[in-house]
């Protein structure tokens, strides 16, 4: 099982690959097989393939963003987060507080994440 050292220093490098908006060095974070919903209530992007159109998308539909794990609690396998997101998109602001819930494998690999936020987390500037 992963420990706790071991999983802060996966959820610093989904940070950094979030933060550098690259599809492929972020999918390369994820088993093969993984599950990711953001929100929890969207259906999941299940599969590497499926979680890199989600990030290219994510990507595509932005201008610049800073993601931040604001807590990260580690728990055996799992780890979550406290996040926020600031993403830039024609100018405007939209900010995201949630929380996002992870599942490692024993080698550091995501094999789930589950992102908790709605509209009553966003704020826009």
């Amino acid at each position: 099982m992963p420990t706790p050292s071991e999983l802060r220093d996966a959820i610093t490098r989904y940070v950094n690959a979030v933060n550098s908006r690259d599809a492929d060095a972020l999918a390369a974070l994820f088993t093969e097989d993984a599950i990711q919903a953001d929100p929890a209530s969207n259906p999941p992007n299940v599969g590497r393939e499926a979680i890199h159109a989600f990030f290219t998308n994510s990507v595509a539909a932005s201008e610049k963003w800073a993601f931040t794990a604001k807590a990260v609690h580690t728990c055996a396998a799992h780890v979550a987060i406290d996040f926020q997101i600031a993403l830039v998109t024609g100018g405007a602001t939209m900010t995201i507080d949630g929380i996002e819930v992870f599942t490692f494998t024993e080698d550091t690999l995501i094999s789930s994440v589950h992102a908790y936020w709605d509209d009553n987390d966003l704020t826009f500037s």
